[in-house]
């Protein structure tokens, strides 16, 4: 499998494989806000399928998604990309960027100091 991220519309749909399991198209559509047409889910799940995100099984007359790739490992793709293209390849610039923002509460940044002092111990 490439290196390629998903669109906002494949990562929706990656994320319920990722939370329910495998799954059908219209078993999917299920868990999805209401106005969404059962083509375009099916569409979706087909190209996942294409960029190798997914497997499809055959299940009588339908077919039963998977997941190939972990949420772990996407999300480690994910910030690989937004590392390289945002903070010139540093994760240090990412962690300070975070450290620094408003979005972060003293409780998070104090985890955040608890984990990065755990893991420099081990």
């Amino acid at each position: 499998m490439s290196n390629r991220l998903l669109t906002d519309a494949e990562l929706e749909l990656m994320q319920l494989l990722w939370r329910h399991g495998p799954a059908t198209a219209r078993a999917t559509l299920e868990h999805l806000p209401d106005g969404r047409a059962y083509t375009t889910v099916s569409t979706i799940l087909r190209i996942l399928v294409d960029k190798g995100f997914a497997q499809a099984e055959p299940a009588g007359r339908a077919h039963v998604y998977r997941p190939l790739i972990t949420r772990r490992d996407y999300q480690v793709r994910k910030l690989r990309a937004v590392v390289d293209g945002l903070f010139d390849g540093s994760p240090l610039d990412l962690v300070r960027q975070l450290v620094r923002s408003d979005e972060m509460s003293d409780d998070e940044r104090q985890a955040l100091k608890d984990f990065v002092e755990t893991e420099l111990d081990e």
